[in-house]
């Protein structure tokens, strides 16, 4: 049975001031998704983009304004963001301190079906 220890999960470079570290990685045992863990700082987030598929992220601590097509809403801790494949969505930690996330795709390339509507796409992508 793969288990994978967080410790031993090397950090991938994804944006200023926004850690990101994958939990599944290609020959881990997954075939068919991906899930990653997240610490965003104050001031730092995600522009407005779209996945080909569905999107789930936890707030595990902190609190993130998140943005769903037209809607803006705070989200905390004990909260999951459902966002429907091709749905514009982003978000921005407005907190003083770190939010951290687990974020889950049902499939193992979310990044190379991305849309970005602003911003730029994260260190590594395109």
């Amino acid at each position: 049975m793969p288990i994978v220890n967080h410790d031993d999960v090397a950090e991938v470079p994804w944006r200023p001031n926004y850690r990101k570290w994958d939990i599944t990685v290609p020959g881990d045992g997954t075939t068919s998704s991906s899930m990653s863990y997240s610490v965003v700082g104050a001031g730092a987030g995600a522009p407005l983009h779209s996945h080909e598929a569905d999107e789930l992220i936890t707030v595990l601590e902190g609190e993130l304004e998140a943005r769903l097509g037209d809607e803006v809403r705070q989200v905390g801790p004990n909260h999951t963001l459902i966002i429907p494949p091709g749905a514009p969505h982003g978000f921005t930690n407005r907190g003083p301190a770190e939010a951290k996330m687990l974020t889950y795709f049902p499939v193992p390339d979310p990044f190379n079906h991305t849309t970005y509507l602003e911003g730029t796409p994260p260190a590594g992508h395109s």
